[in-house]
């Protein structure tokens, strides 16, 4: 039987949505409370409960989302992750053929000002239940357990805002005009940055002062102590970064530090840590399956998804689509699949731990790109799907599709392409005839992160059928992870000047995957910052690839042009040049600065000297003889530096017929061009038509001035 995994809003939430959810005229001049609820409600624990359980619903990230006003990105192809080394495809932000302005830049500070569509909506929910269930008659202790969640949830909105913006506008209690009150009182100016941050973890030391650290068997995936901590540390590691600490200020590393060595050991006594850390498994095996288990100790802020049948009593389906998005269509009655960029499938690190690629993209330490699956990194495999591998799953496929499994037990991915002509096979515009039923949906190479795969999980959280193939899933989605908040620790770390700290959390990460020893990390690293820098972010692009956390990193360190180039944003002051960290946070950390850069897509295709020299074209004949020649697909379970005739068969047959192939994934002839002014987003026109006191960002067009904008994001 499949397990039904309640997500954590309780059933009867769904019956009160409507009750719970108004809208709102203007933008901050409520006419009435948007709950519709009377004052009552916070009066029973159960009430109170349910108004934030709303809050949950609304705020909770989704596991397969894009950025938008109410959701951080997560693992897609959106616009922001294909700003980065993960996806291929210019996106507007890295496109210089594309401008962006203050009419058409995306809006994730005012929306549509409703309580369901707008961050500042979500707010006075939050100020309204605030100020309800301190105003109520409930025991002071259920009043903080009530409170600290809300706190959290707060914190975590107006992070959002101002991690985009700098210094945006601190409202705590709920707006209620009353007859006679001028509505200039409800408009509210922004303040800045520092105070921003500064309200930001006030609510997160509250919520951690009055939460607990664990909740029962029933409440668990609820906000706890450790995971208002770990937010905490998200939020000063960001404001201690190059993106708003140009002059590399100690304070700033010194109370990232704190907060984060605080996070992780309240996390740690509480029983959250490294899944799978004594018990890794064979090629992470552990590390993979933490993503396909409701319960994991390294779910620090977790989303719950259920795979309940479609309208099934008063719970609601909530479905996690991860899993369907990532798995190949034509075969298996899935969603086509997610193309990793070939930058991505080299940047994993050889099984020693050194680095495959040297700054410049050369092939270093014995790794041969044509053989990109040999001695890799444990977590190479789990990341990627690639031909002649296992992705089992739990079902069975209709059988007129192709190939023909019997049982999702059976299944092995076998995508390489064949070409119809000889100048295609060198066109870096053209992709191949996928192989095995993949023709129409022809990816190269696949995204498996996160995949709740048969070879890991046998009690799959999929119900698989023929006619919805994936999508009725209940796996969990990990927004804040224990591995991040270790990460956010050794960079804070690093930054604050404790070198082994940081280096010793660092191989923490890489021995949960089976890395011994030193884990290919030098001891020197402890005592050089900018090279122990480059190693955690570069960890960092490992651990957490296809988990939505890249754009920031990237945006944090300036990585697109090292912060060099604030120059030419219109009406930056002096103090927006980077004075520390070497002036260049790229070669500080040494990496190239993204800029300039082209990505590609990877294929593997038959060779030229494949099926007699006959130039790898497609032929029912040639698919045929090739597909006899096929090894045993690789099974992720062997240990393949023990057991070494699959890989060496495997090897044998992709260096006698396949090769590779990289199709340029961004459009021909041009690179990422990162416009330094969009390191801080632009207000839309129509938040400043709707709050008079709203100063544009430095760089913008300020649509009330008809001038450039003058609020300096920077400025304390």
């Amino acid at each position: 039987m499949k397990n039904k995994i309640n997500h954590s809003i309780p059933a009867f939430l769904v019956a009160l949505l409507v009750v719970f959810t108004a809208c709102s005229d203007e933008f901050l001049k409520e006419k009435q409370d948007y709950s519709k609820v009377s004052e009552v409600v916070y009066n029973t624990y159960a009430g109170a409960q349910s108004r934030i359980n709303d809050i949950y619903y609304r705020c909770h990230p989704l596991a397969a989302q894009a950025m938008s006003y109410q959701y951080p990105s997560s693992g897609i192809a959106d616009d922001y992750s294909k700003c980065t080394e993960e996806y291929g495809g210019l996106s507007k932000f890295v496109d210089n053929g594309t401008i962006i302005s203050n009419e058409n830049i995306d809006d994730f500070f005012y929306n549509e000002a409703k309580a369901s569509t707008s961050p500042y909506g979500f707010i006075r929910n939050c100020n309204d239940v605030i100020w309800g269930v301190t105003n109520g008659s409930l025991p002071e202790d259920q009043k903080k357990t009530l409170l600290g969640q809300v706190y959290f949830w707060r914190a975590w909105i107006y992070f959002r805002l101002v991690k985009l913006y700098g210094g945006v506008p601190i409202i705590e209690t709920p707006q209620l005009p009353v007859i006679g009150e001028s509505a200039a009182n409800l408009i509210i100016p922004r303040s800045s940055t520092k105070q921003c941050i500064d309200f930001i973890c006030k609510d997160l030391t509250t919520a951690s002062e009055y939460l607990p650290g664990a909740w029962d068997e029933n409440n668990w995936g609820r906000i706890t102590s450790g995971a208002a901590l770990a937010l905490k540390g998200r939020v000063t590691l960001t404001y201690a970064s190059p993106l708003f600490n140009r002059a590399d200020n100690t304070q700033r590393w010194d109370s990232a530090y704190a907060v984060n060595k605080k996070a992780y050991e309240t996390l740690e006594t509480n029983g959250f840590g490294l899944a799978y850390a004594s018990d890794p498994g064979v090629n992470a095996k552990g590390w993979a399956k933490m993503f396909a288990e409701t319960k994991s100790p390294e779910a620090v802020m977790v989303t719950l998804y259920n795979n309940s049948e479609l309208a099934q009593s008063l719970a609601p389906e909530f479905w996690n689509s991860w899993e369907r998005s990532i798995r190949p269509y034509n075969t298996i009655m899935s969603g086509g699949g997610m193309t990793p960029t070939a930058q991505m499938v080299d940047m994993f690190p050889m099984s020693n731990g050194s680095r495959a690629l040297d700054v410049n993209g050369a092939p270093i330490n014995g790794y041969d790109p044509n053989i990109f699956f040999k001695n890799r990194d444990p977590r190479f495999y789990r990341t990627f799907g690639f031909p002649g591998v296992e992705w089992k799953f739990s079902g069975t496929p209709d059988p007129n599709l192709k190939p023909p499994y019997s049982q999702g037990t059976n299944y092995a991915l076998w995508n390489y392409s064949w070409y119809t002509t000889t100048d295609d096979q060198t066109n870096e515009g053209k992709s191949g005839y996928g192989t095995d039923g993949l023709a129409d949906s022809y990816r190269g190479m696949y995204i498996r992160k996160r995949s709740d795969d048969y070879g890991v999980n046998t009690n799959s959280l999929y119900i698989f059928s023929t006619s919805r193939g994936f999508s009725q899933s209940a796996a969990p989605y990990m927004e804040i992870r224990f591995a991040e908040v270790l990460l956010n620790f050794a960079e804070s770390a690093c930054g604050a000047g404790h070198g082994q700290e940081a280096l010793d959390a660092l191989r923490k990460i890489r021995m949960r995957v089976g890395y011994t020893g030193t884990c290919g990390l030098d001891d020197a690293l402890a005592s050089d910052r900018g090279a122990l820098f480059g190693a955690i972010l570069f960890e960092r692009q490992i651990e957490l690839a296809y988990e939505g956390k890249r754009f920031d990193d990237v945006r944090r360190w300036l990585l697109w042009d090292g912060g060099t180039r604030f120059g030419e944003v219109s009406g930056a002051p002096a103090s927006w040049n980077l004075t520390g960290f070497n002036g260049n946070t790229c070669s500080y950390i040494g990496v190239l600065p993204l800029n300039g850069q082209r990505r590609n897509n990877m294929e593997v295709r038959v060779s030229n000297a494949s099926i007699d020299g006959k130039a790898g074209i497609y032929s029912v004949a040639a698919d045929s003889v090739l597909k006899t020649k096929r090894p045993a697909a690789l099974n992720l379970n062997v240990d393949f530096k023990t057991d070494t005739l699959p890989m060496f068969k495997m090897e044998n047959f992709y260096r006698y017929n396949l090769t590779r192939k990289n199709r340029t994934a961004d459009e021909s002839g041009k690179t990422i061009q990162f416009n330094p002014t969009y390191y801080f987003f632009g207000l839309k026109s129509s938040a400043q038509k709707n709050n008079s006191t709203l100063l544009q960002n430095i760089g913008w067009l300020d649509s009330q001035k008809g001038s450039m904008g003058t609020f300096d994001p920077l400025a304390e």
